[in-house]
């Protein structure tokens, strides 16, 4: 004869068995989930990404313009080995100069193998200038003085508080390279108040919230140090910046004032908060161009 179960127990080992069955699949959901965010941090985090942006100069430039790549804020960051991923889509962009605008190499670790495999290969591809961020100058003397010594031996010109000209085809450029401690000082009007006015003036400055002072003297300013605002928020940009604080005014991309453009790099590592959010590692390309006339 075969047993009944009385109705309410029946009901309790229902009710058990379908919710043994949700706590299965809302650990199914939660572990998938966990493993997509792990998967977009990574990517996030470690997908290179290229920026170009094209802009116009009064300043005499070659015909078909002028390339330039940034680099800025690596924070001793590896891409492949050798940072072949790193060199192949700089390779990729053909710049007539590569500018790395500071912290490089990371004052928490100071490993400066990542920032020195990428020198070694970058003045193969164009001449490259290099300018100090913050963290370099809060190196110890020791490994900071090695460190500059390795960019020198392997061709990097270091724009520590200097300038240089060059001629890039048939067209002349000056570089001027402010350290991070001098950017709002007297060192940028003494460096440029000797300068002739016509040569297209490119400055090298880390942080990017003293623009209005660099645009009185130079015409194209490359900045970093921002890391993009670090958590990037949809149609509103950085969620904060060192020296700015929350949602930044000079996060990334491009700004004007007058006739000087600045451009900041999100740049292509992080510092002491380790994640990036929409927002990954970015290799800048901007190309500068004479203003188109009509005929």
């Amino acid at each position: 004869m075969r047993r009944s179960i009385p109705a309410p127990r029946f009901c309790f080992l229902l009710m058990k068995k379908s919710q043994s069955k949700w706590r299965r699949r809302d650990f199914i959901l939660l572990g998938t989930a966990v493993v997509l965010c792990i998967v977009f941090s990574l990517w996030q985090n470690n997908a290179l990404t290229v920026t170009n942006y094209t802009s116009e100069s009064q300043k005499p430039l070659p015909q078909d313009g002028l390339r330039i790549v940034q680099l800025s804020d690596l924070h001793s960051k590896q891409f492949g080995e050798n940072q072949e991923h790193l060199l192949a889509e700089i390779r990729a962009q053909n710049p007539d100069l590569i500018v790395c605008t500071g912290d490089m190499a990371d004052a928490r670790r100071a490993d400066l193998t990542p920032a020195l495999e990428v020198a070694e290969r970058l003045t193969e591809i164009a001449p490259t200038y290099f300018v100090s961020g913050n963290h370099e100058l809060r190196l110890s003397n020791k490994i900071r003085t090695e460190f500059y010594d390795g960019l020198s031996a392997h061709g990097v010109i270091l724009l520590l508080n200097r300038t240089d000209t060059l001629t890039v085809r048939g067209c002349t450029v000056t570089l001027i390279g402010l350290e991070d401690r001098n950017l709002e000082d007297d060192t940028l009007p003494q460096l440029t108040e000797t300068l002739p006015q016509e040569p297209l003036r490119i400055l090298l400055a880390h942080e990017p919230q003293a623009f209005s002072r660099y645009a009185e003297y130079t015409d194209v300013i490359f900045s970093g140090h921002t890391h993009g605002g670090q958590l990037r928020l949809p149609f509103i940009g950085g969620l904060a910046a060192p020296g700015q604080g929350l949602f930044p005014k000079y996060d990334a991309g491009e700004f004007h004032e007058g006739a000087s453009a600045m451009f900041i790099s999100r740049g292509l590592g992080n510092s002491l908060f380790p994640i990036r959010v929409l927002n990954r590692p970015e290799v800048l390309t901007v190309t500068l161009q004479n203003p188109i006339t009509e005929e």
